[in-house]
């Protein structure tokens, strides 16, 4: 097992959480100040009057909230922009320091403990590598992690985190075979509450959520959600996940497990139906490796520093594009989704690659009757699972959900 350091369904939470001074800033915000800083967040900078405008709120409502939230460190002022008449207007935004929270992202050959700032830039990270996850180390990561993390902050700095969102595939003992993992070992998953346990261990609210949603919901909130109201997602990991976003809100269905495309049926390159995560998977890779004698490590290292594995690399790019392309067809044609949005655990230029290659892929199927979205890179990268769990005490706390920010005034 390695680690390294370096800077960079939800459950219930109480009410109000005070570490022990910045109660201000850690307590649940009224949903007005809620709606306020979504709307700052959401286009980036705004001032009392585009506020206004866009919540439906009075003029003096907004100003009395943005005094409030600018008081307690929350909102920051902008450069004053002058206009041709009257005052100039003074943009506010998020200030990436008032806030912090913890994401947890578990893998099945690695996981990740990032401190993310109130705008979704990752402060500190630490890594551990591991042949398959296990409770016990898994647990001992997080709770060891967090102090370790917390020695890096000041007091100041430390009264301001929110708390702890987990991201984690659901059912690990599901995948045994495919990551060589033992079944009795995966079997210890069954049973285990890992919110409850790590919950037991910090003195922060804890929530935890699909590793794949987390993703897709990363990307509707920091990636290209601004510019696509409707997508499809896909998260290339260990195992291939996903999530969509209808209304610029995330939808899970009746079930939860809406947008979990890894059982799609596909055909792989002899015409074969497979489920769409045996193909277009890194477990994939990983194997095509191992069969031409190469050590497969260095792709769990880390996800932004993979080498050219040269031609097992490619193979497994054109067979991926090519059952994604299948996938993405698909489910056009049954939602009219904006777009395609892929990304994965490595680094630009391999998600380059690969889209270009669907695109190529999706171009020379029978598009008849199917109108194809965009089929773009991700713009949260490889860390979108992480970045989705550090999310969940943010919008816990201070923001709302992005379907009330759909129906704002234009």
């Amino acid at each position: 097992m390695t680690s390294q350091a370096g800077s960079g369904g939800a459950s219930t939470v109480p009410d109000v959480f005070d570490p022990g001074g910045g109660a201000n800033l850690t307590r649940v915000r009224a949903y007005n100040e809620r709606l306020v800083m979504s709307l700052v967040r959401r286009h980036g900078s705004l001032s009392k009057a585009d506020i206004a405008r866009r919540s439906g709120l009075s003029a003096q409502t907004v100003s009395v909230i943005m005094r409030a939230l600018e008081k307690d460190g929350l909102l920051m002022r902008g450069d004053p922009v002058r206009g041709r008449v009257g005052q100039p207007s003074i943009p506010m935004r998020l200030n990436p320091d008032a806030v912090y929270s913890y994401g947890v992202k578990i893998g099945r050959r690695s996981c990740d403990l990032v401190l993310m700032d109130f705008v979704g830039n990752i402060r500190l990270q630490l890594h551990q590598t591991h042949a398959y996850p296990m409770p016990e180390e898994i647990l001992s990561f997080i709770v060891e992690g967090i102090p370790k993390l917390e020695r890096m902050l000041t007091e100041e700095q430390r009264g301001r985190i929110a708390g702890v969102g987990i991201a984690t595939p659901f059912q690990l003992w599901s995948w045994a075979e495919e990551t060589g993992a033992p079944r009795e070992a995966m079997a210890r998953w069954r049973g285990f509450d890992l919110r409850d346990a790590v919950a037991a261990r910090t003195h922060h609210p804890v929530l935890m959520q699909n590793d794949a949603t987390s993703a897709c919901g990363a990307e509707l909130i920091f990636g290209v959600g601004a510019s696509y109201p409707d997508f499809i997602y896909f998260y290339i990991g260990s195992f291939i996940g996903g999530g969509i976003v209808l209304n610029s809100a995330l939808f899970s269905g009746r079930s939860g497990t809406a947008g979990a495309v890894g059982p799609l049926q596909v055909s792989d390159r002899n015409g074969k139906p497979q489920q769409l995560l045996k193909i277009a998977s890194i477990f994939v890779l990983e194997n095509l490796l191992r069969e031409r004698g190469i050590d497969p490590k260095p792709l769990w290292y880390s996800a932004d520093e993979w080498i050219d594995f040269g031609e097992p690399l490619e193979t497994w790019i054109q067979l991926t594009a090519a059952a994604l392309a299948q996938a993405i067809v698909s489910s056009a044609s049954i939602i009219d989704f904006s777009a395609a949005v892929i990304d994965g655990g490595f680094p630009g230029w391999v998600r380059e690659r690969i889209v270009a290659a669907i695109r190529k892929a999706a171009g020379e199927l029978d598009l008849e009757g199917v109108i194809l979205p965009d089929i773009i890179e991700g713009a949260v990268g490889a860390q979108a699972r992480a970045i989705g769990g550090a999310s969940l005490p943010l919008f816990s706390r201070y923001l709302i959900d992005t379907n009330v920010l759909f129906k704002e005034t234009a």
